[in-house]
């Protein structure tokens, strides 16, 4: 790994030199997300294995370019995991998810809102720079962080700040009880039961309100809600939670195989837009938000905090705007066709002191402006004012 760590540093070093523009990709599961794709490739499959693993500890450090699957694979030998479960997204066509990228894109699964997001699991990284420099932030251990927290900082930057080679995380055991339990409630209800449960010590750990369209009585608004934790908290979650709403409870392998369809964007909901021309859009908004008078399709997680839709991509301003009026923002996740890369819409805002930060920090980490540019934000535009979107 280290000889391949020096020869990406060499490129590096050399596209300063050449001013040339470079693309930081892993396995390419998250080619589909961010404003464009440009510059030479950067590979970074050779920064494959893992470091050390101290499952004593609950840390892991592992190579950038390692499959997450892998990573993955590792830590369920040993009872443990990302418990932010981060997306995989086997359907982009790339060949795998690696854990640089899981880093770069700071994406998180369904149990966000209960687990937190990756950057809270992050210890510390080891990267390159736009100079071509090695540098080091973080550590193995939570009380190492003195001054910035560099290492947290990068997570969600989609490669445009330096190509991250390792990085130490945090993991957690696998909780030892997990239910799911279902209930037939229409959007408002449904945020109003997840309210109401989220002021009680219930174990949530994961939701989900869709409407189902296949059953073959009719559509159906439903509400999935997982529990995770002690046998004892789980099973005394679900009486209450069935003694005060009228619901069922699913087998374990059923509800297992559909949170990973809901976890890698699989259930029917996303796998192809209700009209031609449509986008997947996410807005990320306060838990507490009502429900959104939208005429689009919705699908709602992180108990409320997170609505999914399908939407034209010339519907970015007004939600944009309706994201803002709720604590949040909306972020054009999904293109197709023509509008596929490349839409100044993806990640904007109307912040200017926040891109003011964006353009510093890329000033000090890439100096040449070398990695991704255009990934995220646009500097050579003066009205641009995009904003790294919230993992």
């Amino acid at each position: 790994m280290e000889s391949t760590r020096s020869h990406l540093a060499d490129r590096v070093r050399a596209a300063v030199v050449d001013r040339t523009p470079l693309r930081i990709r892993g396995g390419g599961s998250k080619d589909f997300y961010g404003r464009s794709l440009e510059g030479e490739v950067l590979d970074t499959t050779g920064l494959a294995g893992i470091v050390s693993y101290e499952p004593s500890e609950l840390v892991v450090t592992v190579g950038a370019g390692t499959p997450l699957a892998e990573l993955e694979a590792v830590l369920a030998a040993q009872g443990q995991c990302l418990p932010f479960e981060p997306p995989h997204f086997a359907w982009s066509g790339a060949r795998q998810a690696t854990v640089g990228g899981m880093v770069a894109a700071g994406l998180s699964g369904p149990a966000r809102a209960s687990a937190g997001a990756v950057r809270e699991f992050v210890l510390g990284l080891q990267m390159v720079n736009g100079r071509g420099e090695s540098l080091i932030f973080g550590g193995q251990v939570m009380k190492n962080v003195a001054g910035y927290d560099v290492s947290r900082m990068l997570v969600g930057s989609m490669g445009t700040l330096g190509l991250i080679t390792e990085v130490s995380l945090k993991v957690l055991p696998v909780a030892p009880a997990e239910a799911t339990l279902v209930f037939e409630l229409d959007q408002a209800q449904a945020l109003d039961c997840l309210h109401r449960w989220g002021g009680q010590p219930l174990p949530l750990n994961a939701s989900c309100w869709v409407r189902d369209d296949t059953d073959p009585r009719g559509a159906r608004d439903l509400l999935f809600v997982r529990l995770r934790g002690a046998v004892a908290a789980v099973e005394a979650a679900c009486r209450t939670m069935l003694a005060g709403q009228p619901g069922t409870r699913m087998d374990n392998a059923q509800a297992s195989g559909d949170w990973q369809l809901c976890r890698n964007q699989q259930l029917p909901f996303f796998t192809q837009p209700p009209a031609a021309g449509h986008v997947l859009w996410r807005l990320s908004v306060a838990q507490t938000a009502p429900v959104l008078s939208l005429p689009w399709p919705q699908l709602v997680e992180w108990h409320g905090g997170v609505r999914w839709l399908w939407a034209p991509v010339d519907a970015g301003a007004q939600l944009q705007a309706l994201a803002r009026d709720h604590g949040g923002h909306a972020t054009l996740f999904v293109a197709a066709g023509a509008v596929s890369t490349g839409s100044a819409d993806r990640f904007a805002t109307q912040n200017p002191a926040l891109m003011a930060i964006q353009r510093r920090l890329k000033d000090t980490f890439d100096p040449q402006g070398i990695f991704g540019p255009g990934r995220l934000f646009d500097f050579s535009s003066a009205s641009s004012h995009a904003n790294q979107p919230r993992p």
